[in-house]
C-alpha cells in the first residue's frame, strides 16, 4: 500500500509537493478543475456551501496538460496516481442526457487517450447531477476542529438545481424560465451504463482505469436528481455493467459508511478489493449516517480504519490511500496541520501493516438489486 496526498489545481505547488513528501507521502492525486474560482452564490441552497465554482470557461485537457503535471510531480520526488474529477464543462450532456452528449463524449475519449499516452494510470469521476452538496461547517470534530456535516432536516434538500448547473458547478450562463432539472434513478442508470460502454474500451486501451466515486452524500435524491451509487451493492452494480479492469472504484469510505442501512462495511471493502478493482481510496472517517453525519479525525470515527488495512493486507491491495477531507486544526495552517495528522496515522498503519493481527470481519451476503 502507498499513502497519497490529493492537492487542488492550485495547490500543485513545490512547497506543497515538498510537504507531501515530508509528512510521508509518495504520490499525488491532482484535481484539475479549479472548484473555488468564481463562486457562484446562486448554489448555495441555504448552507455555507456556496457550490464549487465556475467552469464554464474551461479547456478539454489535452496530451501536452497531462505530461507535463505527470513530470511536475516527478520532478518533485512524486508520482502521479491519478487525476480526480472531470470539469462538469465537459460533460454536462453526458450526465444529463442532452444533445451534445456524443459530442462530449468523443472529447472524453480523447482526453482518456492523451491521459494514458501520458502515464496518467487512472482517472477518478462521480456520476452525479447534483454532486457534494448540502454540507455544512461547523466545529463537529475532536476538540471542536472545523469539519463538515450533514443534516438533511436543516436544508431543502428538493430545492432546484439553477439552470446551466450541474455537479454544483457552473458549466454555461443560465436561462430565464428554464424548467427545473429533474432525473429519475433509471434514467441516471441508462446514462451511466451508455457512458460506460463508450469509454471503458477506450480507457482499456490506454491503460487507464476509470474510478468511480460513491455518492457523497449518498442521500436517495438531492434537487430534484436520483443519486447513483448511494448502497455498497450498487458498486457491484456499477462493475457489471462492462466487467473489464479499467471500470473500477474511487472507493470513498466516509462515504461506504455514511450510507443508510450499511451496518459494517468491511466486508464490501474485502469484495471490492478481491475483484481488483479499486482505483485509489479516500481514506476519511465518518460519525453517523445519512440524514445526519459529521466527518471527524482519521482515527476518531465510526470505521475502525485498522481493520481496513488489514482487510487491504489480506487481499493483496497495493494501491494509493489518500487522506481526503480532513477536519481542520487549531493553528497557523489548519489544512496542513490536518493532512498531517492523517498522514501520519496512515503510514503508521500501512508501515506495520503486518504486524496488525488477523482480520476480524466475516463474510456477508449482498443484496441483490
Amino acid at each position: 500500500m502507498k499513502i497519497g496526498l490529493g492537492l487542488y489545481r492550485d495547490s500543485l505547488t513545490p512547497e506543497n509537493f515538498r510537504f507531501a513528501r515530508q509528512a510521508g507521502a509518495t504520490h499525488i492525486v491532482a484535481h484539475l478543475t479549479n472548484y473555488f474560482q468564481g463562486r457562484d452564490p446562486s448554489l448555495s441552497a441555504g448552507t455555507e456551501n456556496d457550490g464549487w465554482g465556475d467552469c464554464s470557461t474551461d479547456e478539454l485537457w489535452t496530451y501536452e496538460d497531462f505530461a507535463g503535471l505527470v513530470k511536475t510531480v516527478r520532478d518533485n520526488g512524486l508520482e502521479l496516481a491519478a487525476i480526480e474529477n472531470l470539469s462538469p464543462r465537459f460533460w454536462s450532456d453526458v450526465l444529463l442526457g442532452g444533445p451534445d452528449r456524443q459530442k462530449q463524449l468523443e472529447g472524453l475519449k480523447q482526453l482518456v487517450r492523451d491521459a494514458g499516452r501520458a502515464g496518467v494510470p487512472c482517472i477518478g469521476y462521480n456520476f452525479s447531477i447534483a454532486g457534494v452538496w448540502g454540507w455544512s461547517r461547523g466545529p463537529f470534530a475532536r476538540g471542536e476542529a472545523m469539519s463538515v456535516g450533514l443534516d438533511l432536516a436543516v436544508i431543502d434538500p428538493d430545492l432546484p438545481l439553477p439552470d446551466g448547473v450541474v455537479w454544483n458547478m457552473r458549466y454555461r450562463a443560465g436561462r430565464a424560465g428554464a424548467e427545473p432539472v429533474k432525473v429519475s434513478s433509471q434514467e441516471l442508470w441508462e446514462q451511466l451504463e451508455f457512458f460506460l460502454r463508450e469509454i471503458v474500451p477506450v480507457a482499456e486501451e490506454a491503460g487507464v482505469m476509470m474510478a468511480a466515486h460513491p455518492d457523497d452524500p449518498p442521500a436517495e435524491a438531492l434537487r430534484g436528481a436520483a443519486r447513483l451509487v448511494n448502497r455498497p451493492e450498487k458498486y457491484d452494480r456499477l462493475m457489471d455493467i462492462v466487467d473489464s479492469p479499467s471500470n473500477g472504484l474511487e472507493l470513498c469510505l466516509g462515504s461506504l459508511q455514511e450510507m443508510p442501512g450499511t451496518d459494517e462495511i468491511y466486508e464490501h471493502v474485502r469484495r471490492f478489493a478481491r475483484r481488483k478493482r479499486i482505483g485509489y481510496i479516500h481514506f476519511r472517517n465518518v460519525r453517523g449516517k445519512v440524514p445526519n453525519y459529521h466527518e471527524t479525525f482519521v482515527d476518531d470515527g465510526d470505521i475502525d480504519m485498522a481493520e481496513i488495512v488489514r482487510i487491504l493486507r489480506d487481499e493483496g491491495y497495493e494501491g494509493v490511500l489518500i487522506p481526503d477531507h480532513t477536519p481542520e486544526m487549531s493553528c497557523n495552517a489548519p489544512w496542513h496541520a490536518g493532512k498531517a495528522f492523517a498522514l501520519g496515522y496512515m503510514r503508521a498503519l500501512v508501515q506495520n501493516a503486518a504486524a496488525l493481527g488477523p482480520s476480524v470481519s466475516r463474510p456477508i451476503a449482498v443484496a441483490a438489486e
